[in-house]
């Protein structure tokens, strides 16, 4: 009998963002974001967590409401509260916005997480190049 070792998961998927480089113009994209789910309380951590330090802590979210799950008003991400806002706004249907006092607010293009990889490549290339 043969064993066969199987590679560990990594316990941390790999963040699937790309960010539009940094610049003194304003954009209307500043990235794009292809989560697993529509579940952003498992999301968020991930994102947060990925985001650039200059960008400070991230106290506010608003995500469009018909298309995550269910969310609190607020979480705790790495020990630190979280609000999340939801909109109905025909207007940012696939982005969401970040928002660090004193910092500044990101708004990202939300790639589907049922996007097919080359799909969802070109979306994120089009986002962080300004062409959304």
């Amino acid at each position: 009998m043969t064993t066969v070792l199987q590679p560990p998961l990594p316990s941390h998927p790999v963040l699937r963002l790309r960010l539009a480089p940094r610049g003194n113009l304003p954009r209307a994209i500043d990235g794009a974001w292809w989560p697993r789910s529509y579940d952003l309380l498992t999301e968020l951590p991930r994102l947060l967590g990925g985001l650039p330090r200059e960008w400070g802590h991230i106290t506010s979210v608003t995500v469009n409401g018909t298309t995550w799950s269910a969310v609190p008003g607020r979480t705790l991400v790495s020990n630190q509260v979280v609000r999340l806002h939801r909109t109905r706004t025909a207007s940012a249907p696939r982005t969401i916005v970040l928002l660090a006092p004193g910092r500044g607010r990101w708004d990202l293009l939300v790639v589907p997480p049922d996007t097919t990889e080359q799909a969802a490549e070109s979306l994120m290339a089009a986002a962080a190049g300004g062409h959304v």
